[in-house]
């Protein structure tokens, strides 16, 4: 797979690949196609911004379906910080106590460290993932058991 791809799965349980390259680089205006795609983590990606000719960065729009806990994984090398936009939703970091989020919360987590999110309410749990430096597949570590 090719390092600026990211890896996802259709509605139908087939496996896909995105190309998330800019056009050219020296673009400073970046237009995605705004494609949700199902994330084998357990929720909804679109990549809004996520480009090696902007390495330090990545951004996110995260969707989680109520009821939905995401799987435990952890970036190597990356910070991520989740921005949540809408729903409720209980975050839990490396061994911390899981904490209630919702419109307006932050949350940061350190490369390395475990993470999840649950979704408690009857809508989209909606926030914004933003990595530093930005988010690639290679640095992606599922931790739940199969």
């Amino acid at each position: 797979m090719a390092p600026d791809s990211i890896v996802g799965v259709d509605r139908a349980g087939g496996l896909f690949s995105l190309d998330v390259r800019m056009k050219t680089p020296d673009t400073r205006i970046h237009h995605p196609a705004a494609t949700e795609y199902f994330f084998a983590e357990g929720c909804f990606i679109t990549e809004w911004w996520n480009s090696p000719h902007d390495a330090e960065v990545s951004v996110a729009r995260a969707r989680v379906k109520p009821g939905v806990t995401t799987r435990w994984h952890r970036l190597r090398n990356t910070t991520e910080r989740y921005l949540i936009l809408e729903g409720q939703g209980c975050v839990e970091v490396d061994d911390g106590p899981p904490e209630a989020v919702g419109p307006g919360a932050g949350v940061l987590i350190p490369p390395g460290v475990r993470q999840r999110i649950t979704n408690l309410g009857d809508a989209d749990l909606i926030f914004l993932a933003i990595c530093t430096p930005r988010f690639t597949l290679a640095g992606y570590e599922d931790l739940d058991p199969d």
